[in-house]
C-alpha cells in the first residue's frame, strides 16, 4: 500500500489550523501510523511522536495500562486502547492521539477476537472515541487497513 499522502496532508493542515499536535500509541501496527505521518514534509509542525507498545510490559510501564485490565480484558480491548491514547497524549504533550491494538495474524486469534480484530481509540481535547474493527487479509493488509482507518477517522474528527 502506498503512503496516503493526500490524507496526511489534509490531516496535517487541519491539525495546524487548530493548533493541535498528534501522538501515536501503536501495538499491532508497529509504528506504521507514525511512519506514514513523518513521510509528509512539514509533519514536524503537527506530529509530536509516539510509542510502539507491542509488549504488554511496555503498555504497562510506559502507558499506564493496569495489569488487572490486561488480565481481565486482554491487550486487544476498548479500555486498553483508550488508556493508551490518553497516556501517549500526556507523555508526548500532544493535543490528540490515536492508539491501536489488534490481532494482525496469521495466528493469535480466538472466537471472541478473530485474526483481523483491531481496537482503535482517538483522543481529542474534548473526548475519547473508540471502535472495534475486523479487517480481512494477511498480516500486512490488516496493519495497512488499521493505520488507514485510524488516520481517516482522525482526519474526520479534526476537520469538524
Amino acid at each position: 500500500m502506498e503512503i496516503p499522502i493526500p490524507l496526511l496532508t489534509r490531516l496535517g493542515e487541519n491539525l495546524v489550523r487548530r493548533g493541535w499536535c498528534l501522538a501515536t500509541a501503536e501495538s499491532c501496527t508497529g509504528g506504521l501510523v507514525g511512519h506514514w505521518a513523518t513521510s509528509v514534509a512539514g509533519s514536524s509542525n503537527w506530529f509530536a511522536g509516539g510509542i510502539i507498545a507491542y509488549a504488554n510490559a511496555v503498555k504497562r510501564e510506559l502507558l499506564g495500562v493496569a495489569e488487572q485490565t490486561l488480565a481481565e480484558h486482554g491487550a486487544v480491548s476498548q479500555v486498553v486502547v483508550e488508556t493508551m491514547a490518553c497516556a501517549v497524549a500526556r507523555q508526548c504533550h500532544a493535543d490528540c492521539a490515536v492508539a491501536l491494538s489488534g490481532v494482525a495474524g496469521p495466528g493469535g486469534g480466538s472466537e471472541a477476537k478473530p485474526v483481523g480484530t483491531v481496537w482503535i481509540a482517538w483522543r481529542l481535547p474534548e473526548a475519547v472515541y473508540s471502535e472495534r474493527f475486523v479487517f480481512q487479509g494477511d498480516r500486512a493488509a490488516v496493519k495497512n487497513q488499521s493505520a488507514l482507518m485510524a488516520l481517516e477517522r482522525l482526519e474526520t474528527y479534526v476537520r469538524q
